[in-house]
């Protein structure tokens, strides 16, 4: 039987052992010298001034929030679309959140939906547009929203490291960014870890204060804050694993490339696609098909792996449900959820492992 073909691979190359081994023995795990360097790549990799380093992407979305101003009863738009960690922290800020439709060719926020929504709303204060599955949201048309409205910008950048919306990166194109450095994402640092990014040194300031339990430079405690913290260990790592990040990603579009050439002719699949201002990182490879249980017992019985990203719209989860006082109308998430499976993806999958996918999609659908 061939070996199965999986949903992810974690690429660890002497250099980040060596890294590791080197922390391990300086005796210095959080608060030094390799935070701050990571810090400083990669805001220079997004094109942002400043970077900083928190414990999860979760922690970046929330602190990117609370810096930014936002308060409890404040109404933050989100995508219905979403993992719940884009919507987590809104709730935990105590504020609102409203769901917004998704775009129907590239599965991001929808703006046209956004502006709607916002001119409803009773207290609009931010937006946290997600660039899912790593190709980067219409951060034009949201953007013309937000400065209409004087709503802050947060990107959720946890799918989409060195992903570009007119050439410029992700993390770079709001007032915030936040970055996920979770094992499956495009990199990682061996474990949790995430990233803030900004221009604003006064958000950049808050979110260092925040992440320490609000301590400043004199030891004073002088906002409330809890540990947020990116150890020493993680950011190492991080900062090998991103010497490599444009490389893999470049991979990654060569095998998404690949299977939509061999996928293309299948009628039942519909593929991925990306807008010519946009260039796609493809975190996940994501179709739709009508018969998704079906074509998962195909697949699973060809010993290939399949996940659903994400099986449930955000607003559906009982933690956020029950904070509802009702249901949004968002039919195209509705309808969406049902349909998408994600493929096989990584830097180091094969042309052959892709064919493999390909050839048990079309048998299924050759029955």
């Amino acid at each position: 039987m061939d070996e199965p073909v999986e949903f992810t691979d974690i690429y660890v190359d002497e250099a980040m052992v060596d890294r590791a081994t080197e922390v391990l023995r300086s005796g210095r795990y959080v608060k030094g010298p390799m935070v701050e360097r990571f810090e400083t790549a990669f805001a220079e990799f997004c094109g942002t001034d400043y970077a900083v380093g928190v414990a999860s992407g979760t922690d970046a979305i929330y602190l990117s929030l609370k810096a930014a101003g936002v308060e409890a009863g404040d109404d933050v738009f989100v995508p219905a679309h979403t993992f719940f960690a884009t919507v987590s922290p809104v709730l935990e800020l105590g504020a609102n959140p409203v769901f917004v439709d998704h775009d129907p060719v590239i599965y991001t926020m929808d703006a046209l939906d956004l502006g709607e929504r916002v001119r409803a709303a009773d207290d609009p204060a931010a937006v946290v547009p997600v660039h899912i599955y790593g190709h980067p949201a219409d951060m034009g048309a949201i953007r013309e929203v937000a400065d209409a409205h004087d709503l802050a910008v947060i990107e959720d950048a946890c799918q989409a490291h060195g992903a570009t919306f007119e050439g410029d990166r992700a993390g770079s194109l709001g007032d915030a960014g936040a970055f996920s450095f979770y094992p499956s994402k495009n990199m990682t640092v061996a474990g949790d870890g995430g990233m803030l990014t900004t221009d604003d040194p006064d958000l950049a300031r808050e979110a260092r204060l925040l992440r320490n339990h609000g301590r400043n430079e004199d030891g004073e405690h002088v906002r409330l804050g809890l540990n947020h913290r990116l150890g020493e260990l993680h950011a190492a790592l991080g900062l090998e694993q991103l010497d490599h990040i444009d490389d893999w990603n470049e991979k990654r579009r060569a095998a998404a490339a690949r299977y939509t050439d061999r996928l293309g002719h299948v009628d039942a699949v519909t593929t991925p696609q990306s807008r010519s201002e946009a260039e796609h990182v493809y975190h996940l490879y994501v179709i739709q098909v009508p018969d998704r249980a079906d074509l998962r017992d195909s697949l699973d019985a060809a010993s290939v792996q399949t996940g659903i990203h994400y099986p449930d719209p955000a607003h559906e989860h009982p933690a956020v449900e029950r904070r509802l006082d009702e249901p949004p109308n968002v039919p195209r998430t509705e309808t969406l959820t049902d349909r998408i499976l994600s493929l096989p993806m990584h830097p180091r999958i094969t042309e052959t492992e892709i064919d493999r996918v390909c050839a048990a999609i079309e048998r299924h659908y050759d029955r």
